[in-house]
């Protein structure tokens, strides 16, 4: 049986991470205020809490492709091309990816996530499942650069299906989604055949949107909240619970969902060598999560140069959908 590779190439030291947080939190409070990126909600609670969140029922982005994903994925196999290396971006338990396996029958198999320690496990279970199937875990930020390494396979070796579920295309601003589907496009190589399949969560009732960041058992402001747990850990921050409130709201100007903590009252947050002081009300803006239309989307990814994508959605018409999976060939 073969065995699984591993290749670390994201070092982040504690000093850099430091820095970067205070960064954030001593930015101007006019206009954009503190500031946290979202991949800090993401300790080891955090991604509890957030497979948590998606069992929720006012949370449909998960299941929503899913159902998606049971209903065409014949059809999505049909587009994209069997026998091909497939990349999975954020590939997290990699169960995504691995209900494609008996359909597209990958020659090899590259999960890409910032650590290649939450692949270990399961890439190895993996294998044993499919033991014809090379497979390669990759740590790597790519929300700075999609770099792969040679492990990954050569470009011109074959046709690659780059996979990104899951609407984390929203996390960026729509300047850095165009930037990074280039790189996308850059990585599907030379091969014809070779595309993304991504999923794609669409602008809807705001009333809904919000409603799935801030559900009513407060799973979603327990996530959000516990990054307080995490900056002091890292900072040495003396951050307190009771003194920060969840807030979601859509921004419907700029198209995005966005989360934030709010100050409950007048307060000075102090670590080694520094501190900030918060007025009442005043946020630390921790998460955005863009929403796309189908046309603006499909736009987006010709721009990127890749063909006109084929879409599926949650309803009869592409047009009226809650989310999207869409095929774009390189």
């Amino acid at each position: 049986m073969k065995t699984p590779v591993f290749v670390q190439l994201h070092h982040d030291s504690a000093e850099h991470i430091r820095e970067e947080l205070i960064h954030g939190l001593t930015a101007n409070p006019q206009p954009g205020g503190a500031t946290v990126s979202p991949k800090f909600l993401y300790d080891a609670l955090g991604s509890r809490l957030f497979e948590a969140i998606t069992e929720l029922p006012e949370y449909y982005p998960t299941r929503t492709e899913a159902a998606i994903f049971k209903a065409h994925v014949q059809a999505m196999v049909r587009s994209a091309p069997q026998g091909a290396t497939l990349i999975d971006l954020g590939a997290g338990n990699c169960g995504k990816a691995a209900s494609l396996f008996g359909l597209l029958a990958p020659s090899r198999y590259v999960a890409v996530d910032i650590s290649v320690d939450f692949l270990r496990a399961t890439l190895a279970a993996l294998q044993r499942q499919y033991p014809a199937i090379d497979m390669v875990g990759i740590g790597l930020d790519f929300s700075q650069t999609l770099d792969l390494p040679p492990e990954a396979g050569e470009p011109d070796a074959g046709p690659r299906v780059l996979f990104y579920p899951g609407s984390s295309i929203g996390n960026f601003t729509p300047r850095q989604a165009l930037d990074f589907l280039r790189q996308v496009r850059e990585a599907c190589g030379p091969v014809a055949g070779s595309g993304l399949l991504i999923g794609v969560d669409l602008v809807k009732d705001a009333t809904e949107l919000e409603a799935a960041y801030d559900d009513a058992l407060g799973v979603t402001a327990a996530f959000n909240r516990n990054l307080i747990s995490n900056v002091n850990r890292l900072v040495g921050t003396d951050l307190r619970l009771a003194d920060w409130a969840h807030h979601a709201l859509f921004n419907r100007n700029e198209s995005r969902i966005e989360m934030h903590l709010v100050a409950q009252r007048d307060l000075t947050v102090q670590w080694p060598g520094g501190q900030r002081a918060f007025s009442q009300g005043e946020r630390i803006h921790t998460e955005n999560s863009y929403k796309w239309t189908v046309s603006g989307f499909s736009q987006l990814l010709r721009e990127a140069g890749f063909a006109e994508p084929l879409v599926w959605t949650d309803a009869p018409t592409r047009d009226a959908g809650r989310f999207a999976v869409m095929w774009a060939g390189a």
